[in-house]
């Protein structure tokens, strides 16, 4: 089955051109991004930083 993108050296337009150059680069980019460590099975740090939030607020009156 042929390719049916142009190449650089077929009479490309320069607007393909620059479009293949942008394709190459986010792939290289994304590529990069793919190689780093990924820390999505570390979890939260610390779940609960600011008390406990969970209990129900107790509002008084003012007696005076």
């Amino acid at each position: 089955m042929p390719d049916t993108a142009p190449q650089a050296g077929n009479g490309a337009t320069p607007e393909d051109e620059t479009k293949r150059k942008f394709r190459e680069a986010l792939e290289r980019k994304q590529a990069k991004a793919k190689a780093g460590a990924a820390h999505q099975d570390a979890g939260p740090a610390n779940a609960h930083a600011h008390g406990p939030a969970a209990q129900k607020r107790n509002f008084r009156r003012k007696s005076g």
